[in-house]
């Protein structure tokens, strides 16, 4: 049975009423904000002051690069590790314990997280004195109070949910195209790339997507492991609102910081795009 055209628009009613009342509302208004002088008056004072300042640009780039780094260490960890519960993992009561491990870090709060991370990466903590126990170094690396250890504790944080996104398409692929590239003569590394890596495209676009946002607003991971040696942006619009109480630039920052997110997504779609569609042209062209 079709839904009809007024039936549709009572099933997208609270949906929408939801994102206009608690997303596109307050974001009017940050922006409005954003362009107010001390005055009252409309102005782009604050934005020139923001592309101006080499301190805020660095605070920019430190946010970004810490969260393309996650990301990328997430997906590098988290398929093989998605591909080996959904592949290799054959007893479900195996997978069920595997799963609730998976996610069982996201019900421990992010202060709690963070703390740990700082007893384990100090310099007499449990990864240093593994490493000079292995050998692998001389002395107690700087793993703490910097750029390293924000990547390490986001990392961890954010590796459920790459694992549970590209879970989800893995085990929805379909088993016999698999099957029938090996009855063909693939061997297993050609299987997985030519097979099941591209099929399980959506998965880890969804799960990077998801990572790289959380990444760029994430408050007290940074906050607590940097130490206070290094700024994100997120910290810089809580300072500006809670402490310099200048609202009007803290909302420029928040802006710039979201038009800046939503520019790297869309040139990535349209780069993920563009190439989605030089592939299929070749495929004609060789068929």
């Amino acid at each position: 049975m079709r839904i009809g055209f007024w039936g549709a628009i009572l099933l997208l009613a609270a949906p929408l009423a939801f994102m206009l009342a608690f997303f596109a509302a307050p974001f009017v208004a940050i922006a409005f904000n954003s362009l107010q002088d001390p005055d009252g008056g409309l102005s782009m004072s604050n934005y020139v002051r923001l592309v101006t300042d080499p301190y805020y640009l660095k605070a920019m780039g430190t946010t970004l690069s810490i969260a393309g780094w996650v990301t990328l260490i997430t997906l590098l960890l988290g398929y093989p590790l998605a591909y080996f519960m959904v592949f290799r993992v054959r007893k479900r009561w195996l997978k069920r314990i595997l799963y609730i491990l998976v996610v069982t870090p996201l019900f421990t709060s992010n202060v709690v997280r963070a703390f740990s991370w700082i007893i384990l990466l100090g310099r007499n903590g449990f990864v240093n004195d593994l490493l000079i126990w292995l050998h692998l170094t001389d002395k107690p690396l700087p793993l703490l109070f910097n750029k390293v250890s924000i990547i390490i504790g986001l990392a961890y944080i954010m590796l459920p949910f790459m694992i549970l996104s590209v879970a989800a398409i893995l085990q929805n692929l379909d088993h016999r195209l698999k099957d029938a590239a090996r009855d063909l003569g693939a061997g297993p590394w050609s299987t997985f790339f030519h097979v099941t890596l591209p099929l399980s495209l959506p998965g880890i676009v969804s799960g990077a997507l998801m990572v790289f946002t959380l990444c760029v607003s994430a408050y007290v991971t940074p906050s607590i492991l940097s130490g206070g040696r290094e700024v994100v942006m997120s910290m810089l619009v809580f300072q500006q609102y809670a402490t310099v109480l200048n609202f009007s630039f803290g909302a420029t920052l928040a802006v710039a910081l979201l038009i800046t997110a939503f520019l790297l997504l869309a040139v990535y779609h349209s780069a993920r795009f563009a190439f989605a569609k030089a592939r299929q042209m070749r495929g004609n062209h060789a068929a």
